[in-house]
Parts: C-alpha cells; sequence; structure tokens
C-alpha cells in the first residue's frame, strides 16, 4: 500500500515519508506547487488543501493510479499572522479554512475510503496550541483545538474498524513555519516529530501522541491556571 503526505513539502511530512519509504509500495507527495519531488523516488499529484470539493476526487485519482492509501499523513497548515487577525476577519477565516475546515474534511474522505477496506492509518497534526488556547495566537490555537477534538472523535468512531487514527500534539517545532521565533520549552525539531510519530505508527495503534512525552506532563495542570495568569502566557 502506498504512504500518501498531503502537504508534500511540510519539512514534518517529508521526514515521515523518508523513514516510510521502503516499507510502502509507493511515496506520494500531494502538494500545491507543481515542483519536483522533494524526496528521491517519490511520486507528486496536485494538491490545494483549501479547495475541499477536490478532495474526494484527488484521494480516488491517487489510489487509482498508485493503489489503495495504507498511510495517511496530513501534514498542512499554516501559522497564519495573528496580528492581522485580530482585525481583519479575513484572516481569522483563512487560518481557520486552512487548519480546521480542510483537515476536517480530508480526515471524513480519508476515514470513508479507509473503513471498508478494514486497513489504515492516518496522521493528524493538532498541537499543544489546542489544548488550552493562549492569548498570544489565539485564531492558530483555536483552529488546532477544533481540529484536535474532531480527531478525537472521529479516532473514537474508527476504534475496533481496523483504522487507526494518529492524533499528535508537538509543542513548539523549530523549522521552517517557525524561522525567526523565540523557542518555546521542550522544542523538537521535524526530524524528531517525525520520529515518534513513525515509532507510533510501527507499533500499531492510534490515539493521542504527546511530542514529546513531557508536554502531556506540563499540560495536565494548564486547564487549572488562573485566567489572569494564562492571558499572560506566552506563545
Amino acid at each position: 500500500m502506498s504512504v500518501v503526505v498531503f502537504g508534500g513539502r511540510s519539512e514534518i511530512g517529508l521526514a515521515i515519508g523518508r523513514r516510510l519509504s521502503g516499507e510502502a509500495s509507493a511515496v506520494v507527495l500531494a502538494q500545491r506547487e507543481p515542483l519536483d519531488a522533494a524526496l528521491p523516488g517519490a511520486h507528486v499529484v496536485a494538491f490545494d488543501a483549501d479547495d475541499v470539493a477536490s478532495h474526494r476526487g484527488v484521494v480516488a485519482d491517487i489510489e487509482q493510479r498508485f493503489g489503495p492509501i495504507g498511510t495517511a499523513i496530513l501534514a498542512f497548515g499554516i501559522l497564519g499572522d495573528q496580528e492581522l487577525a485580530e482585525r481583519d476577519e479575513g484572516e481569522v477565516a483563512r487560518i481557520l479554512h486552512t487548519d480546521f475546515v480542510a483537515q476536517a474534511s480530508l480526515l471524513t474522505v480519508l476515514a470513508d475510503v479507509m473503513r471498508p477496506r478494514g486497513t489504515g492509518q492516518i496522521v493528524a497534526f493538532s498541537s499543544v496550541a489546542g489544548v488550552r488556547v493562549r492569548r498570544p495566537n489565539y485564531v492558530y490555537g483555536s483552529a488546532k483545538a477544533g481540529l484536535d477534538g474532531f480527531a478525537s472523535g472521529l479516532a473514537d468512531a474508527l476504534h475496533g474498524s481496523g483504522v487507526d487514527l494518529v492524533v499528535a500534539r508537538p509543542g513548539f517545532v523549530i523549522g521552517r513555519m517557525t524561522r525567526g521565533m523565540k523557542p518555546a520549552p521542550f522544542s523538537t525539531t521535524p526530524d524528531q516529530v517525525a520520529s515518534a510519530v513513525v515509532d507510533r505508527l510501527r507499533s500499531g495503534g492510534g490515539g493521542v501522541l504527546w511530542i514529546p512525552w513531557q508536554l502531556r506532563v506540563m499540560f495536565s495542570v494548564a486547564p487549572f491556571v488562573p485566567r489572569a495568569i494564562w492571558r499572560r502566557m506566552p506563545r
């Protein structure tokens, strides 16, 4: 079966695809830009995450050309501009559409396609930013909170079907997307996130995956922090 990275230019997605390439019949990078594959030996297909009406057709085309999707990695997303979003509703809608609506759409299509086969793995990238939304990035955080809830519920709905959905919750990832930003405690790299995800995929089973695991302990107390203190928390 094939491994498909939706968001084929993503550093994390490419790192996962690289690790799984020897275990798949094909590695497919689904991406907006019609560029050569950033991963040797991979195939590239056109994919616009924001065009939700095209999602089912893209998945069908991939399966027709490269065989059934065994593992799907949803690696697309944007941080957006928080400062702009606080005065521009269009920027709010853009962030929420890409980071929640488009994700939920594709997750639904993939689950619907995989469920009748009784096998498959899906990885959705939530974030600790969605566990309890913080003032400095509340638009992005709220999108991730919505995605986390949707993906967690879908994972429960898929329980017993043979399809596993991993809800990855990384903390601050030092990479292209966060260039110029000050790293937070327990920061990771795309390679570290990819290693954790691949370990979970190989061990089988879905559920929530904190990256690194220490964040689970840190955020277990987040709901109890007084609001007056929480609103001053950094990104």
